[in-house]
């Protein structure tokens, strides 16, 4: 009988170490350095989820500057040679870049496909979003985003701000709250009408509630975000899959429509729903949450790390303080509590090179984002110097991290330097170099080439809003002077901005007018 099992058992081991050796890829002739991993399907996950920089660091030293990696099913190539990174944007003929985003938002968001292949809808969003998100409309943008930062920073959180006394809370909590808030204002309008409603203060107060009760359900659908990508289903998270869909009830197009002054991207994205695709409603509706997560996500973490950075170097708090003061004479605004806002538009938004630089900087330590390719067919990359034959539906992949964290194009790369992005004559800087040679690709927070997030200018813009806003009317200062920098959360890593491993405790009260 204990024969018995012992052959029986042993035979199931050998079958099954049969099956996964038998089931893992080889290499073939012509093809990059490869990296099974030890594990069935998961591959390289876990260590690559545990320290993404450090892994690719290690593979890049083994292998060189390409190299592929098995990770939860799929199989990546690495390409880590900046100077080869155009040979990657000049592959739209073999790579396709939507396909891997289509797939990502309809699991992530649990609405139908969006590829117009797939039959649901035949409304390109890219260029949708562009239409919207710049040019013309982005002035539009930008100024509902100063107006809807001055109310939440002024009016909606007026009980905090009683009396001359100091404020403390948590630096991520405040920046979350207020972007969020205000974000959510300009870009789907409001319940209330501002100028002949009776019972404005108490709609306000309704108003705001409502917004905070959708920000803790994004917190709640957003800290699962990376397990949704990898392809875990939502169902096995029970509260996420909850607060998901209470934001698609609150986003359907029936509750859109009772509301005020909606953006020119979301009234459009209603129309082309209605016109162009078959989506139910509560379909229709996620693809608002999808738009809803994509303009919150990445920018409130770069708004934390942009004033933490700020806090922690007072010249470059002075730099950036003087700069936003000389704009704003040069306009002729003045700073009032009376309810009469600032205007800063466009044009002067762009003529501030210090913010801008201090922006980078901040984005340049915390993003930890991914571009990816999908090969259409098997096909031959073609690189600077070499070549590598690629299989379909494998995906070529840059990781910018390694590019902003190397010393030689960036020295010392884990400090924070506020003019590392000026030239010499306090201008953008753009001559950066690797091995003696310009680099055209060296800051890549908001990927590149034609998947280039079209959302990036808005972006920018609203994260200069509310620290020239900060300057202007409130006393800042961290608890703790001394705190320590806090570390990035490698769970987002591939996602954008890395959020902080932990609050940072901060203090602020309005300026004496």
């Amino acid at each position: 009988m204990f024969l018995a099992s012992w052959i029986w058992g042993t035979t199931v081991i050998l079958c099954c170490v049969s099956l996964f050796l038998l089931g893992r890829r080889r290499r073939r002739e012509g093809e990059p350095p490869l990296e099974n991993g030890f594990l069935p399907y998961l591959g390289c996950a876990l260590k690559f989820g545990a320290n993404p920089l450090e892994f690719l660091r290690e593979k890049q030293k083994k292998h060189g500057h390409i190299f592929t990696c098995l990770v939860a099913g799929k199989y990546i190539h690495f390409l880590t040679d900046p100077f080869s990174y155009h040979a990657l944007m000049r592959q739209g003929k073999h790579l396709d870049w939507k396909k891997f985003h289509f797939a990502t938002s309809a699991k992530a968001f649990g609405h139908g496909s969006i590829d117009p292949a797939e039959g649901n809808t035949t409304e390109n969003f890219h260029q949708t979003f562009i239409r919207t998100l710049q040019g013309n409309a982005l002035d539009a943008l930008i100024e509902a985003m100063m107006e809807n930062l001055q109310y939440v920073m002024l009016q909606s959180r007026t009980p905090k701000l009683q009396s001359n006394t100091w404020v403390t809370e948590g630096l991520y909590t405040f920046c979350c709250q207020v972007m969020f808030e205000s974000g959510f204002l300009t870009l789907f309008g409001k319940e209330f009408n501002s100028n002949n409603d009776k019972n404005l203060s108490s709609k306000q107060e309704t108003e705001r509630a409502h917004i905070l009760n959708a920000l803790e359900n994004f917190k709640e659908f957003d800290k699962i975000f990376p397990a949704l990508v990898a392809g875990l289903p939502i169902h096995l998270f029970k509260s996420a899959h909850s607060a998901r869909e209470k934001l698609g009830e609150a986003l359907l197009h029936k509750n859109l429509l009772k509301r005020d002054n909606l953006s020119e991207l979301v009234t459009l994205r209603m129309f082309l729903n209605d016109t162009l695709s078959t989506f139910d409603d509560m379909e229709k509706a996620k693809t608002h949450v999808a738009v809803l997560w994509a303009s919150q996500a990445n920018t409130i973490p770069a708004t934390f790390w942009t004033l933490f950075y700020l806090l922690k170097s007072p010249e470059a708090m002075r730099a950036a303080t003087k700069e936003v003061q000389s704009i704003l004479e040069s306009a002729e605004e003045s700073i009032n509590l009376e309810g009469k806002h600032i205007s800063l538009n466009r044009k002067q938004l762009d003529n501030m090179p210090i913010l801008d630089s201090i922006i980078k900087e901040a984005m340049r330590l915390s993003s930890a984002s991914m571009t990816f390719r999908v090969a259409k067919e098997d096909f031959t990359l073609h690189l600077e110097n070499d070549f590598y034959n690629i299989r379909k539906d494998d995906i070529v992949a840059l990781y910018p991290q390694l590019l902003h964290f190397d010393p030689e194009i960036y020295a010392d790369p884990l400090t924070f330097k506020y003019d590392r992005f000026l030239n010499e004559n306090g201008e953008e800087k753009t001559d950066f170099y690797r091995s003696g040679r310009k680099l055209k690709y060296y800051y890549m927070p908001f990927g590149t080439g034609i998947a280039k997030c079209p959302g990036r200018l808005f972006a920018v813009h609203e994260i200069k809003q509310f620290l020239a806003l900060i300057f202007l009317y409130f006393e800042i200062e961290l608890v703790d002077s001394n705190v320590r920098c806090p570390s990035l959360d490698q769970s987002r890593a591939g996602l954008g901005i890395l959020q902080p491993s932990n609050d940072i405790d901060f203090r602020y009260r309005l300026k004496r007018l």
